[in-house]
């Protein structure tokens, strides 16, 4: 796109971009002269003031915007007062966005009045992928009129230059000019990645850059100018809002700030440079094209002064606000849940037995017919083959490309755009195609998906579906049999399904679909089809449409004989996934005396059970696929042992694979690493000896 001024900005909005300006500068002065009290890291505007106000001035309630942690003055120019930004500078209480839990200018808002702003991290370059699936959310409540808008919605991702060389950057750069998205991608540029210069970090600025991706128009303008920048940002969104099509604005801007109150400008920038990012004042350029135009001087001084002196009267209301309350650093880590029971039928009579996989399909199915905000994406799980454990398979032909469709190899699009998609009010359900492959969105689920609900105060949950195939068998080698639970399950903010057979299966996934927050369904290769021996009980009765199993709910799977339990003669085998049916086959060999606990999540965990039996048995072994050392089972075992010790007769002991980097092709290597019921069997008897 080129872009030629075409009109002339009115006085009213030039004077409202000078006071916000004002704003903007007597906050940074006051939060500069006041090191001792804004004693948390934080970034300001300065330089940035007018293509961020050009921006903010042509959004409507119905957009979105990202913005990053330089973008104070987007916040002003939507509507935020110094007053709500201060306190979050100060971490207070009433934090409109964060409630005192995250950096100032780290947005986050529902505000029916103003554009829309889902958490912001401070992982430069991340936003991309969130924003971009708010831009994709839209375009499918739009594909099928699911809501109607006054004005078509348009989103903005704000990110600096430096960010842009993120891979994660060219994974939404991608999807949004193959899809054909309703964003704007407002690249900042004002040639300094902290310490790092352009010329360290980067062959080319962002418009360069973007040129190879087809579908996705570009415009330069001076972000230092308000009036070239108001001229530009108007034909970007007015494109947008129209043609519903992608972006990219690059704005040269310049730093006069430091970058953070503690990566102080003296540390890194000479005087010259210095001088030449202070001599393009976005105040100071708008100020002399005031004068030119005939604007009082007077005028421009009183506005200078006002705008101080409500930044002085703000900064002191917040500093004399309240710090939050203790007691509520653990609001927020989940939001909740309308499923707490286990309802429906789960043995239909006459009911056939079906695989899990086909438990999957069905359950996907079923929720897909009743709700249209449901879609599913994915590699290779459209209609060609439906995935490659044929695990959607007839789902892509009955719900058709918009709602069933493949995505590029982008793991962390495939993740991170769920924190969008879920924003707009859709619920995505997504597929990781192996386990070990999740490693490429883990920044998404830590960084964007886990920390939402908690840093924005409950404003958004992500509420999505993660499929992830795991574990090893049949030779599948080191890149397709992995077992990643111990990395999922320290992320805080997640919950982990893991369950065992199909009746199980369906009803998690009715539950995950049900649930507001982040779920992934660890789904066992081995079971999907029960072709690995000693795998027929995977197979169950397909459980009712109704049927709904919720979280946290383990379940007593072969119970020990009583009288044998009275005389301290039996223990208890904790498990889920594959350990279920090495434990049953090992369970065979001590007729009475070995008690089977499946957990089928592993967040939340169901440790009231397991305490119980544990006290019941005296003995317990808690049994995974994992490699042991420093894994789930091992921090669970802890807990066990914390919680049961004065019941123990023997320490409760732990049993996975070998602590080899990975799973090894050659099928007897991949034998000798894995436990199995033979290796179980052994550690059964030599406990029941205590």
């Amino acid at each position: 796109m080129e872009n030629t001024l075409h009109e002339k900005v009115s006085q009213e909005i030039l004077l409202k971009a000078y006071n916000h300006m004002m704003l903007a500068k007597a906050m940074a002065d006051i939060y500069e002269e006041n090191r001792n009290v804004t004693k948390y890291v934080h970034s300001t505007s300065r330089g940035h003031e007018a293509i961020q106000l050009a921006t903010a001035y042509q959004l409507k309630k119905e957009d979105w915007v990202s913005p990053y942690y330089r973008d104070e003055s987007i916040l002003l120019g939507i509507g935020f007062e110094p007053y709500q930004l201060m306190l979050q500078l100060l971490a207070k209480a009433e934090d409109p966005f964060s409630g005192g839990r995250s950096y100032y200018s780290h947005p986050s808002s529902r505000d029916e009045n103003k554009p829309k702003i889902i958490h912001q991290s401070s992982a430069t370059g991340m936003q991309t992928i969130p924003t971009a699936g708010v831009a994709q959310g839209i375009k499918y409540i739009e594909d099928f009129n699911l809501q109607q808008f006054e004005n078509n919605p348009v989103v903005v991702c704000s990110l600096g230059d430096n960010s842009v060389t993120e891979g994660e950057v060219s994974e939404a750069l991608q999807f949004s000019a193959l899809h054909q998205l309703p964003i704007i991608f407002l690249v900042q540029d004002n040639e300094w990645g902290i310490s790092v210069t352009k010329d360290e970090a980067r062959t080319c600025d962002a418009y360069d850059f973007v040129a190879g991706f087809t579908g996705l128009s570009r415009m330069r303008v001076d972000g230092t100018d308000f009036i070239e920048s108001f001229e530009v940002m108007k034909k970007a969104v007015d494109f947008v809002r129209t043609e519903r099509k992608p972006v990219v604005v690059c704005a040269k801007t310049v730093l006069i700030g430091h970058h953070t109150s503690g990566v102080r400008r003296e540390f890194y920038r000479d005087e010259e440079d210095l001088a030449k990012h202070r001599a393009k004042d976005p105040g100071e350029i708008l100020r002399n094209q005031l004068l030119d135009s005939g604007v009082d001087e007077e005028l421009l001084k009183q506005i200078t002064k006002k705008a101080r002196l409500e930044a002085e009267e703000a900064f002191e209301r917040a500093k004399n606000a309240e710090d939050p309350k203790p007691e509520t650093v653990m609001n927020h880590v989940f939001a909740p849940t309308p499923i707490t029971e286990e309802v429906g039928n789960r043995e239909p009579e006459g009911g056939e037995k079906i695989v899990m996989v086909d438990a999957a399909i069905h359950a996907i199915q079923e929720l897909m017919w009743k709700h249209p905000e449901a879609l599913l994406y994915g590699q290779d799980v459209g209609e060609r083959i439906g995935g490659v454990f044929r695990e959607t398979v007839t789902l892509g032909k009955k719900f058709g490309s918009k709602r069933v469709f493949n995505t590029a190899i982008q793991e962390a699009y495939i993740i991170g755009s769920t924190t969008g998609m879920s924003a707009v009010g859709l619920k995505p359900i997504v597929e990781v195609q192996f386990a070990d492959y999740i490693y490429p969105g883990i920044n998404q689920l830590i960084t964007e998906i886990s920390k939402s609900n908690y840093l924005s105060q409950g404003k958004f949950p992500v509420s999505n579906i993660i499929r992830v195939p795991i574990g090893a068998y049949g030779g599948g080698g080191p890149y397709h049999s992995g077992s990643v639970e111990s990395i999922l399950a320290n992320i805080k903010g997640i919950k982990i399904a893991y369950p065992s057979n199909a009746a199980d299966f369906k009803g998690l996934l009715k539950a995950a679909y049900y649930d507001p927050n982040p779920i992934i369904m660890l789904e066992h290769k081995g079971l999907y089809w029960s072709k690995v021996p000693g795998t027929e009980d995977a197979k169950t009765i397909e459980p009712a449409e109704d049927y709904i199993l919720p979280f946290g709910k383990g379940k007593v799977i072969i119970e020990a004989d009583k009288e044998e339990t009275e005389k301290g003669r039996t223990l208890l085998v904790v498990t889920y996934g594959m350990g279920i049916y090495w434990a049953k086959e090992a369970a065979k060999n001590f007729y009475g005396k070995v008690e089977v606990i499946d957990l089928r999540t592993l967040i939340p965990l169901d440790e009231e059970l397991v305490f119980e039996r544990v006290r019941a048995h005296g003995k317990c072994i808690v049994l995974t696929e994992e490699q042991l050392n420093n894994s789930f089972a091992e921090a669970f075992a802890h807990r066990i042992s914390k919680n049961c010790f004065k019941y123990l007769d023997a320490p409760v002991e732990t049993m996975g694979s070998l602590d080899v980097p990975a799973v090894p092709i050659n099928l007897v290597l991949e034998k000798e690493m894995l436990p199995n019921a033979e290796k179980l069997s052994a550690k059964i008897e030599e406990m029941l000896k205590y």
